[in-house]
């Protein structure tokens, strides 16, 4: 019974359970205050932690702190892009517009744990290699760019690939519809969309315009999940109307590059200008390059040759200090002048014509391009006299057109002339102009003795001119300068041209490296010209840098090319014509003229 009565008592136990703190090996040995001063303490906690949310939440500053740095880790204030102004012509044909293209940007761990199929479509669409996308893909940042100025129709093949960790972001990409003809007149922008060259970088202030922005709400790959507004709309930028005229430009540009190929030329340029109003119709440079591709743009190439590059102007200064001399009295149109047998010694160093002249008069001097009458005339004036004039032109002077890399040139102070220098200068040596320069510097013959400034943008009406020879000297001038075109022993007969007449002057002059001459030889020829003489509305300048095919001389290489870039301006300016000549016969031996 005993035994079963233990049984039993057994068997109780163990459906009743027994109690750990029965247990001598469970046992809690640990007095019972701990556990109190333990709970005690979390209770002290959690209200401490109460009362610091409290705190937080209500204290003003601390609670826009709080709501600021939340902000920051989900909001974002996303750039809403301006859209850069449009340059155009000034008949309002677009030179340069901006179109919408798309900024690829990735989340790197995210594209990179995508299928190998798709990595390789997107890879193909950004045409890139593989390895190449993967590369870029191999950074730490959480967003890296892809690709800048994506056509729109390839990011929508991109997004269409359903990528995660992918951001397309809207942006605008520069056009420039005449491509080369116009580029270094009109310039372009970067990747970034601001201005690098020419009058994009000039109007960089008033193309851009000013972006907006709006607060969006991204999650954790980067992807916008909500617009919670705060929108800021963008003001794109203005419009800038250039003078320039499309027509004449193209005209330019083509007779330009013709000139440069047929007589195997290292470069060139010409510059067209409004007698009227100082605008420039047109400014062409060859070689030349596609501003909408420029993956193999080279620095010949980019160099703007007109505004940028000095030269000696050879023999198209020699109006220059003929009309000083005529505008203090010291000589007329008629004077007679010795050349004598076509050399003339100055110290140690002679000056030659290409001829013996003998006694000629102002006149034919120009007509004739002779040195030594015009160093003689030169001598017979203060130094100070000519190089004040020089200065008055613009020679030697920082240009204030508002064009960038436009250069100064070089005229030394008169002070430092030896005679042999004054006589050289007189004639275009020793003293460098850029194009532009030299072409601007006979607005004072085109004009009633006046030049005014010359100007990049369109102009609505004539500007005010600063007088530096008198009307009657002018009017002498042209028509000393008409001779050199028409006259029989004029240096300029290919620059005529059927139905109008034509002055001008043509030039010259080896071509200086390094501070010296070069040699074996090199030369620049150039020509500065006025159409139509009756009512001067065009000065036309061609350069021809380095030819070597076909002639040298600026009569030979520049002043054909003034015809052929003057004529066909004339006819898309509706200019009537002045003349009745229709046939234009050159000696077979014109062109020549003393260096």
């Amino acid at each position: 019974m005993r035994s079963n009565g233990g049984n039993g008592t057994a068997r109780v136990a163990r459906s009743q359970g027994v109690a750990f703190s029965k247990s001598p090996v469970l046992a809690v040995r640990l007095p019972s205050w701990r556990s109190r001063v333990v709970l005690f303490g979390m209770f002290i906690a959690f209200g401490a932690l109460a009362a610091r949310a409290v705190w937080l939440q209500g204290t003003s500053s601390q609670q826009q702190f709080l709501q600021k740095e939340g902000a920051n880790r989900y909001q974002r204030m996303q750039e809403l892009p301006a859209v850069r102004g449009k340059i155009t012509d000034r008949n309002g044909q677009v030179l340069a517009s901006s179109i919408p293209v798309r900024a690829i940007w990735a989340a790197p761990e995210e594209v990179l744990a995508a299928p190998k199929d798709k990595i390789r479509a997107l890879a193909g669409l950004l045409e890139m290699s593989e390895a190449e996308l993967r590369k870029k893909l191999d950074s730490d940042r959480n967003l890296v760019y892809l690709k800048r100025q994506v056509e729109v129709e390839t990011a929508d093949k991109i997004k269409a690939l359903d990528l995660d960790g992918m951001d397309i972001r809207p942006e605008y990409k520069r056009f420039y519809p005449q491509g080369e003809v116009m580029t270094h007149l009109v310039g372009f922008t970067n990747v970034d969309d601001k201005g690098q060259e020419s009058m994009e970088l000039a109007q960089q202030n008033n193309l851009v315009g000013k972006p907006g922005s709006r607060r969006v709400i991204k999650d954790g790959r980067g992807r916008i999940v909500e617009d919670i507004g705060g929108k800021v709309e963008p003001h794109n930028g203005k419009d800038v109307v250039l003078s320039v005229d499309s027509k004449i430009q193209y005209i330019a540009y083509t007779q330009l590059k013709s000139a440069v190929e047929h007589f195997g030329a290292k470069a060139g340029g010409a510059v067209v200008l409004d007698v009227h109003t100082g605008e420039v119709l047109a400014l062409a440079n060859y070689p030349s390059y596609d501003p909408n591709d420029r993956r193999k743009l080279t620095g010949a190439q980019l160099r703007n040759r007109v505004m940028t590059d000095t030269f000696e102007p050879g023999s198209t200064l020699k109006p220059i200090t003929v009309a000083l001399a005529l505008d203090s009295g010291r000589v007329k149109p008629t004077t007679f002048i010795d050349t004598g047998g076509g050399k003339l010694t100055i110290a140690d160093r002679t000056i030659s014509d290409t001829k013996a002249h003998g006694v000629i008069n102002v006149g034919q001097i120009i007509e004739t391009s002779s040195n030594i009458g015009t160093s003689k005339i030169a001598l017979s004036m203060p130094a100070q006299d000519m190089w004040e004039m020089f200065t008055k032109v613009g020679f030697g002077q920082q240009p204030k057109w508002g064009f960038p890399g436009a250069v100064a040139g070089r005229v030394r102070p008169y002070k430092s002339w030896r005679p042999i220098e004054q006589a050289t200068m007189s004639y275009g040596n020793g003293i460098s102009v850029s194009l532009i320069q030299l072409a601007r510097s006979y607005m004072m013959f085109a004009r009633n003795g006046d030049t005014i400034p010359l100007s990049f943008e369109k102009v609505e009406k004539e500007p005010l001119g600063q007088q530096i020879i008198k009307p009657q000297t002018a009017a002498q001038m042209r028509e000393m300068l008409e001779t050199v075109v028409s006259g029989k022993e004029g240096t300029a007969r290919k620059a005529q041209i059927p139905g109008y007449r034509v002055g001008g002057k043509t030039g010259t002059a080896y071509k200086a490296e390094n501070g010296r001459y070069a040699m074996p030889r090199k030369y620049i020829g150039s020509f500065v010209g006025i159409v139509p003489m009756s009512a001067p509305r065009f000065i036309i300048a061609v350069m021809i840098d380095e030819p070597t095919q076909n002639g040298h001389f600026g009569a030979t290489v520049a002043a054909p090319t003034f015809a052929a870039v003057a004529i066909n301006a004339l006819r898309a300016s509706n200019v009537p014509p002045d003349s009745n000549v229709t046939e234009i016969v050159v000696p077979a031996d014109s062109g020549s003229e003393a260096m």
